[in-house]
């Protein structure tokens, strides 16, 4: 148990803080399956037009620190190669 007044605070920032991670990293998974069921649908249009909305996205997240920068770049240049191997 925490001893003094700032870890007892500390405690409560952290909690909020970790409800706040989870719901980014769930965004940022559900994103991340948006893209890729549009990819094995094959529909490149929707993937194409759905792109800046991904790239918003995962950048926000990413920013926060939510989720590594170099992860989320590396998740969307390898998406991005996907959509443009579609035929």
């Amino acid at each position: 148990m925490p001893n003094t007044k700032s870890a007892i605070r500390r405690i409560r920032r952290v909690k909020q803080q970790t409800q706040v991670n989870r719901i980014r990293k769930s965004k940022y998974r559900l994103v991340i399956r948006q893209m890729d069921k549009l990819i094995l649908d094959k529909k490149k249009k929707e993937a194409i037009a759905f792109l800046p909305k991904f790239y918003s996205q995962v950048m926000k997240i990413a920013k926060t620190g939510a989720v590594n920068r170099k992860t989320a770049s590396r998740k969307i240049s390898r998406l991005s190669k996907k959509i443009n191997q579609l035929k």
